[in-house]
């Protein structure tokens, strides 16, 4: 087995790299997905985030309104560190059962806040780092219908550049295009599947 944490900034194409890499044989866990999972309605990630965030953040169906947690914890820092109190424990333990599950494969996780600590957390043997330039990135999240204040923000809270860089083994750049990510991912998945026969 190999354990990939795969990560990005908002609008890195983090995402259409992990796509690419499950059409190439890689099983892929997208820990923005396992979030939501965690925090679905009868969950206790559910109960906690909504004890603490109040009803301005239950929707009308009783589930979190995801938008409106979002625009509290990403306009307040503090708020931010509660809601990741909450969550982080409970994907981790997902992402591990579904690892344990997979067993011998080139297993990538989707992580966008991926620094030392988190690599250490989740054992990863390798990281990818999808990187892109910010104008780029934000003409991306407002193309997705993200609003450019709340694309902002969102790219604020985020690790940056150099604090990714830091943790990882390969890096691709997406700044051009779709036929250049490809072939670069191309590189990538021989690459990891060279790492995997020596782990």
């Amino acid at each position: 087995m190999l354990l990939v944490g795969l990560s990005g900034s908002l609008g890195s194409g983090k995402s259409t790299v992990g796509s690419a890499l499950a059409a190439r044989g890689a099983a892929v866990i997208d820990t923005d997905r396992v979030a939501r999972d965690v925090l679905a309605p009868g969950h206790p990630g559910a109960q906690a985030v909504l004890e603490h965030f109040g009803p301005e953040v239950r929707g009308p169906d009783g589930s979190i309104d995801r938008q409106a947690l979002a625009a509290i914890v990403f306009a307040d820092p503090d708020q931010r560190v509660v809601l990741e109190a909450i969550s982080h424990p409970l994907v981790h333990k997902e992402v591990s059962r579904r690892v344990a599950e997979l067993g011998d494969a080139v297993i990538v996780v989707e992580i966008p806040l991926l620094d030392a600590a988190c690599r250490d957390q989740y054992g990863f043997d390798v990281v990818v780092l999808v990187e892109v330039q910010p104008d780029i990135a934000l003409r991306r999240a407002v193309g997705r219908g993200m609003t450019e204040d709340d694309a902002r923000a969102r790219m604020a809270a985020q690790p940056s550049a150099a604090q990714r860089r830091q943790v990882a083994d390969r890096i691709l750049g997406n700044d051009g295009a779709r036929a250049d990510l490809e072939g670069a991912v191309d590189e990538l998945w021989d690459w990891l599947q060279a790492q995997g026969s020596h782990s």
